[in-house]
């Protein structure tokens, strides 16, 4: 109960001093929020490298990914290949 009241002093005691000190709070904002468009354009650049980063990496696994299904594949198509040229030669001498 006491931090209600706490809270609700503290908001009216925030309110009174904004409307007293309008023309400084308007100081404060309007020198913070080029601070705050520069901060927030360096974040989505950021995040924006790092996005393509991930891409890029997804990509390069999925690449692998691709090329050791078609080395397996190969390996057994050689398998089979190997079989069938025993199976071959064993018919060709009967």
């Amino acid at each position: 109960m006491s931090l209600l009241i706490g809270g609700i002093i503290s908001g009216i005691i925030g309110l009174v001093s904004l409307i007293f000190w309008w023309g400084d709070f308007m100081t404060i904002v309007k020198g913070a929020f080029p601070i705050c468009l520069l901060l927030g354009g360096a974040l989505a650049v950021y995040v924006g490298i790092d996005e393509m980063q991930e891409k890029i990496n997804e990509e390069k696994l999925s690449q692998e990914e691709k090329l050791e299904m078609a080395r397996q594949e190969a390996e057994k198509a050689k398998a089979e290949a190997e079989k069938y040229r025993e199976e071959l030669n064993k018919l060709k001498k009967n």
